[in-house]
């Protein structure tokens, strides 16, 4: 299910960064004592009392900046608004209630979401009562918070999670193969589901940008259901502050969780940038199937027997964290190769699901173990004592060891390639985790 989304606002310099790595436990947003050293939207996952959902960090909104850093920071405060199903206007209890936290305050409630008033830096009981000033901007009472602290923020998440929508997404059959489509914009993500559907049922314009939102399409083929899920494309970093497009990349993130196999469209008339990777890495990360479709290959005019090849060889390259992932060529427009298409979606997804029996994936790292014992360390060697596989979607495996602090990061790889080699696991991801076995396991 896609989970809600809350978004973090406010004038530059109030601490939101900081807030926001203690919501998702870890030093993803840079924190600096400087106004506007957040420019873009960062993304996390938080949970508070077993409510899951996405945080979203923005840049400072400074209304009046002129900047080209200031307006971009403001679209991209505006986009995350847009997303948001509740948002958190955090202010700053040092420098009191400024004209700023008054227009940004008019800009939250044309928005007409959901908001929590945050007053950060309440650090001691004397800045307690500067916060009653802050019941003037109307969203009722403020919540005092001090991010360098940690104190106050369990009331405010109470009152985040009691306004946060009921789950509003459609449920699809398991046997339902949700694919998602992703890709910077003008890949044809859009020209591909209607090549495959056979018919136009999303809107195909040559404008990047021109779908707007996640559009679920389902179909059947040779016995097998699907749902296709078209997603806006993702912008470049600095080109996302068009707000005349309302693009934005949660949306795209909302896609890949809802899926089983993420579709990531390549150009292949323009080959590979730093945003693929980027995009690939959302999929990567979230644990989903994954192929990698190579897209516009009639565009190469002057092909040979080795043109696939070397492009074969460009992705694996830059893409070294998913060598897992296959690749098929083809040609939404022309159809070229098209067919080749969902027998490997419906592979990767089989391979997404599939659940190896304890003794079987036991004998694997048993033999692997033989072959390559664990190293040592200070004298003191890492003891495998079993494996079993806990979970699908994707294949999540623990290792119980007698101390996990032993476990060295290219040994856990080793035992993963042996692992993908006995079983394929091809277009999948695999979690690999280890664990202390406790001494009332046998």
């Amino acid at each position: 299910m896609a989970r809600p989304v809350v978004a973090i606002v406010g004038r530059p310099n109030v601490g939101k960064s900081t807030i926001f790595n203690r919501l998702i436990g870890e030093r993803m947003a840079i924190v600096e004592d400087k106004p506007g050293i957040t420019r873009d939207r960062i993304y996390g996952i938080s949970d508070w009392n077993g409510k899951s959902f996405s945080v979203i960090d923005t840049g400072g909104i400074e209304i009046d900046g002129e900047d080209a850093i200031l307006k971009s920071i403001r679209a991209q405060a505006e986009l995350a608004i847009e997303e948001a199903d509740v948002i958190v206007f955090m202010c700053d209890a040092k420098s009191g209630l400024t004209n700023a936290d008054e227009e940004v305050a008019q800009m939250l409630f044309r928005s007409g979401k959901p908001i929590v008033l945050a007053i950060n830096k309440v650090d001691n009981m004397k800045r307690s009562d500067d916060i009653y000033e802050f019941y003037s901007l109307g969203f009722g009472e403020p919540f005092g918070i001090s991010g360098s602290h940690g104190t106050g923020l369990g009331d405010m998440l109470d009152a985040v999670v009691e306004r946060l929508p009921e789950k509003e997404d459609i449920e699809y059959d398991d046997d339902i193969i949700r694919v998602a489509l992703i890709g910077r914009p003008n890949v044809g993500k859009s020209s591909l589901v209607n090549a495959i559907l056979g018919e136009e049922r999303v809107i195909v314009s040559e404008i990047a940008g021109t779908t707007r939102d996640a559009i679920d399409t389902p179909f059947e083929r040779d016995g097998q259901r699907y749902v296709l899920i078209d997603t806006a494309g993702m912008r470049k970093k600095g080109k996302v502050y068009e707000n005349v497009e309302k693009y934005s990349v949660m949306r795209a993130m909302r896609a890949i969780e809802r899926a089983d196999v993420v579709l990531v469209l390549i150009n292949g008339e323009e080959g590979i940038i730093d945003q693929d990777k980027h995009i690939a890495g959302y999929a990567h990360e979230a644990g989903k199937a994954s192929i990698f479709v190579v897209n516009k290959w009639d565009a190469i005019l002057e092909k040979d027997d080795k043109t696939m090849q070397n492009f074969e060889t460009k992705i694996r390259d830059h893409f070294l964290f998913m060598s897992y992932a296959p690749i098929v060529f083809l040609s939404a427009l022309t159809k070229q190769r098209l067919q080749k298409l969902l027998p490997v979606v419906q592979h990767v997804s089989q391979q997404h699901a599939l659940r190896i029996t304890t003794h079987l994936v036991n004998d694997v790292v048993s033999d692997a173990i033989a072959i390559n014992p664990p190293p040592t360390d200070k004298g003191r060697r890492l003891r495998i004592n079993y494996v079993t596989q806990v979970a699908t979607k994707p294949p999540t495996i623990v290792v119980f060891v007698n101390d996990p602090s032993l476990m060295h990061f290219s040994y856990e790889r080793y035992l993963e390639n042996k692992i993908r080699a006995a079983f394929n696991f091809e277009g999948t991801p695999i979690r690999l985790f280890t664990r202390r076995k406790s001494e009332n396991e046998s």
